[in-house]
């Protein structure tokens, strides 16, 4: 019996939560939640960045094809850009679309520049070359 008496002792002395527990356990808790919240928060930061860059590429390479495929004016140093098209994915872009003769007088090949902007910032430059066929 004398056993039992002494595992009571134990358990009774034992059977509440400190203070320093308690503030260790929130310690932990906190650090997880915090490095739980900066993931999140990389993620969506990673994602609008891809999803303006997608967004800028599609654009440039509209405005491309449409600048190659424009009739070709001899010492042009820029075309008129299609419109953007008005959907909310397009709010607050721009582009630009310039163009260079490669040899002095034009022999009918430019480099043709695309620049799409977003809120008056580059997102990217496109350049290829425009042909008069």
């Amino acid at each position: 019996m004398r056993l039992f008496s002494v595992l009571r002792i134990f358990t009774r002395r034992e059977s509440g939560i400190t203070l320093i527990e308690t503030v260790v356990a929130l310690a932990i808790l906190g650090t997880i939640g915090i490095i739980f919240l900066s993931g999140l928060t990389t993620t969506s930061k990673a994602a609008f960045i891809f999803d303006e860059q997608a967004t800028a590429e599609s654009l440039a390479r509209s405005q491309m094809e449409w600048a190659q495929n424009a009739d070709y004016v001899y010492d042009a140093t820029q075309y008129s850009p299609t419109p953007i098209p008005s959907g909310k994915d397009y709010i607050n872009y721009s582009a630009t679309i310039t163009a260079e003769s490669l040899n002095n007088p034009d022999d009918g090949i430019q480099k043709i520049t695309v620049t799409v902007k977003r809120f008056n910032e580059t997102v990217i430059k496109l350049q290829s070359y425009k042909v008069d066929r």
